[in-house]
C-alpha cells in the first residue's frame, strides 16, 4: 500500500485522534501492518495475514534497507549528510551507520502534492533527500534531521530492499492511497526471507 498522510498504521480507530486509520481504506479482514508509518509520514506498508512473516519484517536487527524520501527544509552541506550517514545522537542513542544523498535537480523525486501541502517558507529553500536505514526506531527519520539542522517537511517511505540483487518492494507507480496484491516473484521473494537466518544483533 501506498498510505497517505492522515491515516494510522492500524484498522481500529484511536479513541480521540484526528486520524484515519486503514480500514477505511483497505476492504480486507484479517490483515495487518509488518511495520508501521506515523500518520503523518506516507508511502510503502507491507500488509499481511502471515504472522511469521509480519514478525520477520519487523524485528529490530534484520538487515534490510529501508528506502526513504525526505523533503527538508534548507539546503544540506556534506557534513550534515556525513552526520546521518554515520550516526548522530537521539534520545541519548547513536542511530546506525545509514546511506544519505541530496536528490537535486533531475534525481529530485516526482511526487504529488501533499494534501494539506506542507508549511513553506519563502526565505528558505526546501530540498529533498535520501536516507537509506537499517533500522526502524520511533520518529526516527525526523529526528535524525531536526539533529543536523535539517526540519523534515514531508516524509515518503519509497520502497524495502529486502535481498541483495533482487527488485525492492516499492510503491514505484501507485497513488497515494492505492493498494495491489503482491505478485507471485514478490510472494516468493517474502517467504524466502523465512528461511533465511536473521542478522546477528550484534553485527
Amino acid at each position: 500500500m501506498n498510505k497517505p498522510y492522515g491515516v494510522l498504521s492500524q484498522f481500529t480507530p484511536e479513541p480521540g485522534s484526528q486520524w484515519r486509520c486503514l480500514a477505511d481504506l483497505i476492504p480486507i479482514p484479517r490483515v495487518y501492518a509488518a511495520g508501521r508509518l506515523d500518520a503523518d509520514s506516507e508511502g510503502l506498508l507491507v500488509l499481511t495475514s502471515h504472522g511469521r512473516l509480519q514478525h520477520r519484517l519487523t524485528i529490530p536487527h534484520l538487515s534490510h534497507w529501508r528506502v526513504y524520501w525526505v523533503q527538508v527544509e534548507g539546503s544540506p552541506s556534506e557534513s550534515q549528510l556525513q552526520k546521518l550517514a554515520s550516526g548522530v545522537i537521539i534520545q541519548g542513542k547513536r542511530t546506525r551507520p545509514a546511506l544519505a544523498s541530496w536528490l537535486k535537480g533531475n534525481a529530485a523525486p516526482i511526487v504529488r502534492e501533499r494534501e494539506p501541502p506542507i508549511r513553506v517558507r519563502q526565505s528558505i529553500p526546501t530540498s529533498w533527500l535520501e536516507l537509506k536505514l537499517k533500522e526502524g526506531r520511533n520518529r526516527q527519520v525526523r529526528r535524525m534531521t531536526a539533529a543536523v539542522g535539517l526540519p523534515t517537511l514531508r516524509l515518503i517511505r519509497h520502497r524495502i530492499e529486502l535481498l541483495d540483487g533482487e527488485p525492492p518492494l516499492s510503491i514505484e507507480g501507485m497513488d497515494p492511497g492505492q493498494w495491489r496484491q503482491v505478485s507471485s516473484r514478490e510472494t516468493n521473494l517474502l517467504l524466502s526471507l523465512l528461511n533465511r537466518p536473521a542478522a546477528d544483533p550484534q553485527a
